[in-house]
């Protein structure tokens, strides 16, 4: 079978749009869309008044009429909400989830691959984080009813979702082991049964179609462990550097800091590319490739070709505010942009990349002056408290509540609200009741001062085609 030599990175929050993935996929390249956190956005996009007119559009296509019927009901706004004002939130994910979080889950999450796909019938891919797992089976059955062709997966371990594809073409419940901290043989699932929610959907719809499935992984370890231990086929793999932007895998075993408090990978972090070809399977790689002798050198290398992020971001198909984008853009231009690699931003705990810009999140005084609150909690982690009851906390709530569920002080120094911050960057910043603005955070990869090689003369804005068209010209 034929594959695509350039993956569009899945970035989120909404910096892969469908916009990006269409405009990518019918170029014959696989436009992929983020999952992460797509059903605040789709909240977001109704309030804003849905220019446009795409996510009604998307949503009078879902199968379940009732269920698109209802969401409008509650978030569209006609002519977009007061300016000033904040977005509507969907309820927290617990382990027994309301109906309304799973219906607008899989509703979004169909409603963005299905507007993605609209008009071409090229192949579309959704990204979704190992992390981020509550949202997973629903945002995984909502792509695969608008038709997914790939998930791509990291930020983890991703052993349980090739068997959840296989259960979900047929509309069978599906669980999912969560991640306890301190208790690795911890036997705690959340259930997620497509008949029970939308009864009558499987007869009416079929057997849905099984997406191939591509993990990312930073080692031949990891992939060797996903090839044994996963719960159905594996199709290939993406190779990440820890050049890319976004969440990095942490260097392996005990790793020093530079001067800029950034980590520090050395030998044992190479991939042995020979290894990963022996395997079999297509893979493609990532990470500082957004060049065309890197696309040349992947493929010399046996890889089928690579994946893009960061030239993607910047793009004017790209969902990054473009106040945001235009920023950059300028720096990058008079050569003073800076990516640090922050070893403590993210809740998670994972090197995270970070663009140093002065009115984002990223300023120390801003992150000084911002009031700390967990109100989205994608990234919270379960654990046992001293009653052994299981509860959630995340590092980067208020201080004094994340001590008093057992954390350290010193986990929550740094730590950015990145549910918040990247939704944001994406235009979406959320107003609090007592007037803060959220304030975004901007991620890209080492190769981010790359982006002017897709710049023309004069030009201070340029194009998903012209990210193609420069990295295929070479071949």
């Amino acid at each position: 079978m034929s594959y695509p030599k350039i993956i569009q990175g899945g970035m989120g929050v909404a910096i892969s749009t469908w916009q990006l993935a269409q405009a990518v996929s019918r170029r014959g390249q696989l436009g992929v869309v983020s999952g992460t956190g797509i059903a605040i956005v789709m909240i977001a996009r109704l309030m804003d008044g849905d220019p446009g007119g795409h996510v009604r559009r998307a949503l009078a296509h879902f199968p379940v009429s009732q269920v698109a019927e209802r969401i409008l009901r509650a978030y569209f706004i006609e002519g977009g909400k007061p300016a000033g004002t904040g977005y509507k939130r969907p309820p927290m994910w617990t382990l027994h989830p309301s109906a309304e979080l799973e219906e607008i889950t899989v509703a979004a999450n169909f409603a963005e691959v299905w507007l993605a796909k609209e008009g071409h019938d090229n192949p579309v891919g959704i990204n979704l984080l190992e992390k981020v797992q509550m949202p997973t089976m629903a945002s995984l059955y909502g792509a695969m009813l608008a038709g997914v062709d790939y998930v791509i997966m990291g930020a983890g371990i991703p052993i349980q979702i090739p068997g959840i594809l296989d259960r979900l073409t047929t509309h069978q419940p599906v669980s999912y082991h969560l991640d306890v901290v301190g208790h690795s043989g911890e036997d705690l699932h959340l259930h997620f049964d497509p008949q029970a929610r939308f009864p009558g959907l499987a007869e009416a719809v079929g057997t849905l179609k099984r997406p191939r499935f591509l993990p990312i992984i930073s080692s031949v370890i990891l992939a060797q462990a996903l090839l044994k231990r996963s719960t159905g086929e594996i199709n290939g793999f993406v190779i990440e550097l820890p050049t890319a932007g976004g969440h990095n895998a942490p260097p392996r075993g005990q790793y020093p800091l530079n001067e800029r408090g950034e980590p520090i990978y050395g030998e044992k972090d190479a991939i042995d590319l020979q290894k990963i070809a022996a395997f079999g399977l297509p893979f493609w790689l990532a990470g500082g490739y957004g060049h065309p002798q890197m696309l040349r050198q992947a493929l010399e290398a046996g890889a089928q070709g690579v994946q893009v992020g960061t030239a993607f971001a910047f793009c004017e198909e790209s969902g990054m505010a473009k106040a945001i984008r235009e920023q950059v853009i300028q720096q990058v231009r008079e050569e003073r942009v800076d990516v640090l690699t922050d070893a403590k931003a993210s809740p998670t705990g994972f090197p995270f990349k970070v663009v140093q810009l002065e009115t984002t999140i990223a300023n120390n005084d801003h992150y000084a002056e911002r009031p700390r609150i967990c109100d989205v909690g994608y990234l919270r982690q379960l654990y046992r408290d001293e009653s052994g009851s299981v509860v959630f906390r995340c590092a980067a709530e208020p201080v004094d509540t994340y001590v008093k569920k057992g954390g350290n002080v010193e986990d929550t120094e740094g730590r950015k609200c990145l549910c918040n911050h990247l939704g944001a960057a994406a235009g979406f910043s959320q107003v609090r009741k007592d007037g803060y603005a959220e304030l975004p955070l901007v991620t890209a990869g080492d190769d981010l001062p790359a982006i002017s090689q897709f710049l023309r003369e004069g030009e201070t804005t340029y194009h998903a085609d012209d990210v193609i068209d420069t990295l295929l010209a070479a071949l």
